[in-house]
């Protein structure tokens, strides 16, 4: 029975890590955001996104049709209570390049932002200008970030919700000083495949002590909401990611993206028997609960 019960786990993770190398596969070579030669800059947080981020770099690493190499960075925050011994040791153990850059941003964030505040905006900011310096340092060509699919999703509607602006997380982006190259190897890849690796790997994850749990923050808000949705609607993640990536500017209402001021019609557009112009209608359909469910778009000729 035992021997049964291992020979399942087994299959169950053999088979949740070729999903996970697949899909970061298919994202690097979507967005070709490895080449050949590149020196890759993973930054490493110590969560269970940046540990699958390089375990699954370094796995491909080692079936890549292309050469590149891979060195982890820690930014040594300051937290107290901060372990500092556990990273270079995972790392000392698979065996990667890495450096530890010691920075007392806790110290200025704490002091900056009041008690009881977010911390994680003025957090993110510091650390990032901290490792974009860095990647020059070190002649890093390219910077990952252990972002997965959920985190581009919840940061879509928090720009919505509370920004009021339509934009993400892109899988690549160039940086604001046009120096790095930020890539997120995991965009493909489900928060829930991610912590269960993490899992089964067993990583020495360490916790984030400078802004704790902070229950109450937006993006929290948001992933319930968005949790709620997949119970309720299974699937409902991916096909709200599949919109991300088949954006219809014409459809939306950006003057900087979509010519509308200077949209003219087109007297010979065929037309049907009817008289009836190319147009679409939205096909509705009742729910049970009173409310409307888009169904389908049809195009009528």
């Amino acid at each position: 029975m035992k021997e049964l019960h291992e020979r399942k786990d087994r299959l169950e993770f053999n088979k949740l890590q070729k999903r996970l190398r697949r899909l970061t596969g298919s994202a690097i070579v979507d967005y070709n955001m490895i080449e050949d030669g590149d020196k890759v800059m993973v930054c490493l947080s110590g969560g269970k996104d940046s540990y699958t981020m390089l375990d699954i770099l370094m796995s491909l690493q080692k079936t890549a049709p292309i050469s590149f190499e891979l060195v982890a960075v820690n930014m040594d925050q300051k937290q107290p209570g901060f372990p500092e011994h556990v990273l270079p040791a995972y790392l000392e153990q698979v065996g990667v390049p890495y450096h530890i850059i010691e920075r007392d941003t806790y110290s200025i964030v704490k002091e900056v932002i009041p008690e009881g505040k977010t911390t994680c905006g003025l957090c993110s900011r510091l650390r990032r200008g901290t490792l974009y310096g860095f990647a020059d340092e070190i002649g890093a060509t390219k910077i990952a970030l252990g972002h997965h699919r959920d985190d581009i999703i919840e940061t879509l509607f928090l720009n919505m919700f509370f920004g009021g602006k339509l934009k993400a997380m892109p899988p690549k982006l160039l940086a604001d000083d046009k120096r790095n190259i930020v890539i997120r190897p995991l965009s493909y890849c489900a928060e829930e495949d991610i912590a269960h690796f993490a899992e089964l790997k067993g990583f020495p994850i360490i916790p984030c002590n400078l802004c704790g749990s902070q229950e109450n923050l937006q993006r929290q808000v948001v992933k319930d909401m968005l949790q709620q949705w997949e119970r309720q609607f299974p699937g409902r993640t991916e096909t709200i990611f599949s919109a991300i990536r088949n954006v219809q500017p014409s459809q939306l209402a950006d003057l900087n993206l979509f010519d509308f001021v200077n949209l003219k019609t087109n007297k010979d557009a065929s037309v049907d028997d009817s008289g009836t112009d190319s147009c679409s209608i939205l096909s509705l359909a009742p729910l049970t609960d009173n409310s409307v469910q888009y169904v389908d778009v049809l195009d009528i000729h």
